[in-house]
């Protein structure tokens, strides 16, 4: 049990190191060859802080936990936009805006809907992977078409008056490491989580909302938190959301379409409790322009007595 604990603790540290490499290096290099803020940020950079989430639910789906998969998937989603998102909206109000409001904030919740519905036949396979990836893809080329008007503004910028950027084969070399450590983090998690869900008589989906999911949320946590202290919080509920749109559409799409998952009875309850809460943010958002103290406790509230409920079912 005591080897379990330390590989579980070992992978948090891999997981978390990782992502942050990834994302650091990868950002470096589009950058230097002058790819927009916008792509990195919806691609690179979102994939980065999605890679643990992405290394763990494959490796359990390869190894047939699919409650782990799945509800790794769910529980860092309800993470981010309870937990992460609450305890930030704590610090300081978080400002919004209308594109959040009424274009990623409705796509996220539509698309949170429709795995619910698709979950309910009891399999996630090929075919509702195929269709996640292609939602995203579909949302990533809409966003880059819309991006252009941006992008030419700054069309007109000299060449000399470019930023350099800071970029050697170090930061290759960095992105590789980070790769590294995800894929071996997400291995140590998934065995580890396994056998402390089977030593507690604890269900691999508990594990998986919970202490699995905070766990490759933490990459988030981070960023974000980092964001707060430096001032910058218009952008965490766009990351967040984000983030949450990523692990759904590319996370669990791309899983499915490697190995179909199945869907147990205990899911649902899961993942309807997630539409709820992607609804309530869409709330909070459109309220007042800001997610506020107030709101962002609610959430907290939730996203904890959510813990609690699973580990007393």
């Amino acid at each position: 049990m005591l080897s379990h604990s330390i590989y579980f603790f070992i992978s948090i540290f891999l997981l978390w190191f990782g992502a942050d490499w990834i994302v650091d290096a990868a950002s470096k290099i589009a950058k230097k060859y002058h790819v927009s803020d916008l792509v990195i940020g919806l691609t690179i950079v979102a994939f980065g802080t999605s890679a643990p989430e992405f290394l763990v639910t494959a490796t359990a789906a390869f190894k047939g936990l699919s409650d782990i998969s799945l509800s790794n998937v769910v529980g860092s989603n309800i993470f981010n936009l309870g937990f992460i998102l609450g305890l930030m909206a704590l610090i300081k109000p978080l400002p919004t805006t209308r594109a959040l409001a009424y274009r990623d904030a409705p796509i996220l919740l539509a698309t949170t809907a429709l795995i619910l519905g698709l979950a309910y036949t009891g399999n996630l396979g090929h075919g509702a992977g195929f269709l996640l990836m292609s939602i995203l893809i579909t949302y990533i080329v809409y966003l880059i078409v819309h991006s252009k008007r941006a992008a030419k503004s700054l069309a007109g910028i000299p060449k000399g008056d470019e930023i350099e950027v800071d970029m050697t084969w170090k930061d290759y070399a960095k992105l590789l490491a980070g790769f590294v450590a995800i894929a071996l983090g997400g291995e140590f998690m998934v065995d580890s989580a396994s056998a402390i869900a089977t030593h507690f008589g604890v269900s691999n989906w508990v594990i998986g909302m919970t202490i699995v999911a905070a766990g490759t949320s933490l990459p988030e946590l981070v960023t974000c938190l980092s964001a707060a202290l430096k001032g910058r919080n218009e952008m965490l509920l766009g990351n967040l959301i984000g983030s949450d749109f990523f692990n759904f559409a590319g996370v669990l799409g791309l899983t499915c379409m490697m190995r179909p998952l199945e869907v147990s009875p205990e899911a649902l309850p899961g993942l309807a409790i997630l539409v709820g809460m992607v609804a309530l943010v869409w709330l909070f958002i459109r309220t007042g322009w800001k997610v506020s103290r107030t709101e962002g406790a609610i959430l907290v509230s939730l996203s904890l007595l959510r813990w609690v409920q699973d580990f007393m079912l």
